[in-house]
C-alpha cells in the first residue's frame, strides 16, 4: 500500500510537472507571437533649424507612419533637445552635437518602450547624428538606421541656410567665414562639427570635434565603431538629385571630394573608408544590407507616398 501511494504521487507529481512546463510554453509562445505581431518603435531625429514637434514637418512624418499602422500604438519617439520646441530649434544650430548625442544615449536607455530595439530616421544632419548614436552607444539597439539627406561626409558650403529662424541661419554663415576650426566655434556651432574642408584634410581631421571621429578618420581606429555599426539590420542613404543645401550631394551616400581641390567626387566604394573598412561599410555592402536610395527633388523634398512606398513599408514593417 504504501509503496502503491508512493508510486502514485510519484506519477502525480510527473503529471504536475509537465503540466507546468506545457503551460510555460504556451504563455512564452504567446508571448513571442504578440511582439512578432508588434511594430518595432521609431526614433526620429529632425535636420538643422527643426524640431520634433512642428506639425508641418516631424509631426506630419509621425502621422504617416501610424496611418501605415492602422493607428495601432506604434511607439515613436521624436528627439527633443531642450525643454521646449524653440530651444530644440535653437540647438539644432548651437549646441555642440558630441553633447547632443550623448544626451540621446542616455535618454534612450532609459526608455523603457525601446528596450527590445528600434528602428531609426534620422533627417538631413539628425542621419549623421543617429550613426553616432548607433556606433558610440546602440544600447538599446538599432535595427534599421534610415538616413534622409544626411551628410556622412560632411559639408563643404552651404549654399541655402534652411531653417524657421532667419537669423540663427545667417549667424551660422556669419561664423563659418570667420573660422570654421576655431575652437571655441567647434565647441558652439553644430554645422562647423561636420564642416569638411577638402583643401584643409590635415586640418579637418585634427581639429574638428566630431565628424573626423564617427567617421574614423584618426589613426588609431575606433573597432567598436565598426562593430556597432556592422550589427545595423539594415543601413539606408537617401541622396536628393537636385540638392542646392548638400555641397557635394553624394555626401548623403557617404561620398566626397577627393583630397586637394572641390571638384572631383569619390565616391563610397572607391574611397580609403571602404577598402579598408574602418566603419563597417564594406562588410554591410556585401551581405546586401546596404542601400542606396534616390529621390529627384531638392533637400528634404519628398512626397508622403514616396515616404509609405520606400520607407516604411520595406524597412519599418520588417
Amino acid at each position: 500500500m504504501f509503496q502503491r501511494c508512493q508510486t502514485n504521487g510519484f506519477v502525480t507529481w510527473i503529471k504536475s510537472g509537465w503540466l507546468l512546463i506545457m503551460v510555460s510554453l504556451i504563455l512564452m509562445n504567446m508571448e513571442s507571437m504578440i511582439q512578432a505581431a508588434s511594430p518595432l518603435p521609431v526614433v526620429l531625429w529632425h535636420g538643422m533649424g527643426d524640431s520634433c514637434c512642428f506639425p508641418f514637418s516631424m509631426g506630419k512624418i509621425e502621422d504617416t507612419i501610424r496611418s501605415q499602422f492602422n493607428h495601432s500604438n506604434i511607439y515613436i519617439h521624436s528627439i527633443r533637445i531642450g525643454s521646449n520646441d524653440a530651444e530644440d530649434v535653437e540647438n539644432s544650430y548651437l549646441m555642440n552635437v558630441n553633447k547632443q548625442v550623448q544626451m540621446v544615449c542616455d535618454t534612450l536607455k532609459k526608455d523603457p518602450n525601446l528596450q527590445n530595439g528600434f528602428n531609426a530616421i534620422g533627417f538631413s544632419q539628425g542621419s549623421q547624428f543617429l550613426r553616432a548614436y548607433v556606433q558610440r552607444c546602440n544600447q538599446p539597439k538599432v535595427h534599421n538606421l534610415i538616413s534622409i539627406g544626411g551628410q556622412h561626409q560632411g559639408v563643404y558650403g552651404l549654399p541655402k541656410c534652411i531653417g524657421v529662424n532667419h537669423t540663427l541661419c545667417e549667424y551660422v554663415r556669419e561664423m563659418l567665414d570667420i573660422g570654421v576650426y576655431w575652437e571655441w566655434i567647434q565647441n558652439t556651432l553644430v554645422q562647423a562639427e561636420y564642416w569638411h574642408d577638402p583643401w584643409n584634410e590635415a586640418e579637418f581631421i585634427e581639429r574638428c570635434v566630431f565628424l573626423p571621429d564617427i567617421n574614423n578618420y584618426r589613426a588609431v581606429k575606433n573597432e567598436t565603431y565598426k562593430a556597432n555599426l556592422s550589427s545595423l539590420n539594415k543601413f539606408v542613404m537617401v541622396k536628393f538629385l537636385l540638392d542646392s543645401f548638400v555641397q557635394p550631394i553624394e555626401s548623403e551616400h557617404f561620398g566626397f571630394y577627393k583630397p586637394g581641390q572641390d571638384k572631383e567626387v569619390v565616391k563610397l566604394r572607391d574611397s580609403q573608408l571602404y577598402q579598408e573598412d574602418w566603419l563597417g561599410l564594406k562588410k554591410l555592402d556585401l551581405a546586401g544590407r546596404l542601400d542606396f536610395l534616390e529621390v529627384y527633388g531638392d533637400h528634404l523634398q519628398f512626397t508622403l507616398e514616396w515616404f509609405i512606398d520606400n520607407i516604411v513599408n520595406p524597412y519599418l514593417k520588417n
